[in-house]
């Protein structure tokens, strides 16, 4: 006859129960999120580099030194007295140094070959750094599932812009021009910011795991998201008109603010001579009059900013303390790069002035993406600890 059991008995004595299992998400979860995160994030900080030095390159008028592409023979400089002359040669034969720099000596050469040439280089580091990353990511399958194309993307858009770079300065090696046409520099330009922007919202998502993305996704703020994409998109097209701005030299010619010496609107906005006592199509004058693109170049960004204003007031009334922050963080940015604008068009756009205005534009550009990151995914916070 079986013996009565205690209600209380342990089914088996000594069986440890099992904890639970981890769904479908935990799984998705697997991966080295945290290595690909830091790689992504010495990724962010070379193509922000890259933008620094591509604005010094253009700013001390280097960008035409190099006048091949040779994406692997040409990372070696040259190395002795005869390879800088045959250097110097290629150079003497193009418009820039027949019209603008004749008479330049070897030594002037150097110093604009240098920039260029450090400005390739960059770009190829950054290119190695990519594939020796995604290619040991991908070897020891530590790639999280679903970020395959993600990673192999951000390596596309970079092989892309490299051919755009190419594309840009071979504009410059012909004819009469002395610069790089100003909008495949604003395409040029456009695609790091996008490849940054693309590393940026990698780098926010992997800092949380696929279920805490999921849960916070739940709490999305659905008007915020959508007035800050809208921002996002304000903030790039005024980059873009940034780089004609830069392309044509156009911050020079206007050095008085609120006026355009002495005048709102700048005389013979649309007037561009074709070389032969006319003028050129009017469409010609939104790239190459610089009172107009200058013209412009601020009123879309008074207009940024009144719009980053309407969106700020909105974010301060999320519900979460950090998206409320992140808003916070964009308009201090944002009135910081209205006054490095007007620093730069005041002084002519000295270098150091110039240069910190596009950094500007790059730190603005990450701050609304973060905002616009936690306005899809906001972090709970806590009223017993004052984070709510």
């Amino acid at each position: 006859m079986t013996a009565k059991r205690s209600i209380f008995e342990e089914v088996a004595e000594g069986a440890k129960p099992k904890g639970p299992t981890g769904g479908m998400i935990a799984r998705k979860d697997a991966g080295a999120r945290g290595g690909i995160r830091l790689w992504l994030i010495v990724l962010f900080a070379l193509v922000m580099a890259m933008i620094v030095v591509g604005g010094l390159t253009r700013l001390t008028d280097s960008g035409l030194s190099i006048t091949e592409w040779r994406p692997v023979t040409g990372a070696m400089p040259p190395m002795d007295a005869a390879a800088w002359d045959a250097e110097f040669e290629k150079y003497r034969a193009i418009p820039e140094y027949q019209l603008q720099n004749k008479g330049m000596t070897l030594e002037a050469f150097q110093a604009i070959y240098w920039w260029e040439w450090g400005h390739r280089q960059l770009g190829r580091v950054i290119g190695l750094v990519w594939a020796v990353g995604f290619v040991g990511f991908l070897a020891a399958r530590k790639i999280p599932t679903g970020w395959n194309g993600r990673l192999l993307w951000i390596g596309a858009l970079g092989g892309l812009q490299g051919a755009i770079g190419w594309w840009m300065v071979s504009s410059g090696l012909g004819g009469d021009r002395v610069d790089v046409a100003s909008y495949r520099l604003a395409v040029h330009l456009g695609l790091a910011f996008v490849i940054l922007g693309f590393i940026a919202w990698y780098v926010f998502l992997l800092g949380r795991t696929e279920g805490e993305l999921l849960q916070a996704r739940r709490a999305r703020e659905k008007k915020l998201f959508g007035l800050s994409t809208g921002l996002m998109h304000f903030a790039f097209l005024q980059i873009l008109l940034g780089a004609l701005v830069a392309g044509i030299d156009a911050g020079r010619g206007f050095p008085t603010w609120p006026d355009m010496n002495g005048q709102f609107f700048p005389a013979d906005a649309f007037y561009v001579p074709d070389g032969n006592g006319g003028s050129l199509p009017l469409w010609h004058a939104f790239f190459e009059n610089s009172g107009l693109v200058q013209f412009i170049h601020r009123m879309s960004g008074y207009l940024l900013f009144v719009f980053g204003l309407v969106v700020w007031r909105r974010g301060r009334k999320s519900a979460h303390r950090t998206t409320r922050r992140a808003f916070d963080w964009v308009m201090v940015m944002m009135f910081g790069q209205v006054v490095l604008g007007i620093g730069a068009v005041l002084t002519a756009a000295q270098l150091h002035v110039a240069i910190s205005h596009q950094i500007g534009a790059v730190l603005l550009w990450v701050l609304i993406l973060r905002a616009r990151h936690l306005a899809q995914y906001p972090r709970q916070g806590s009223i017993r600890k004052g984070t709510a």
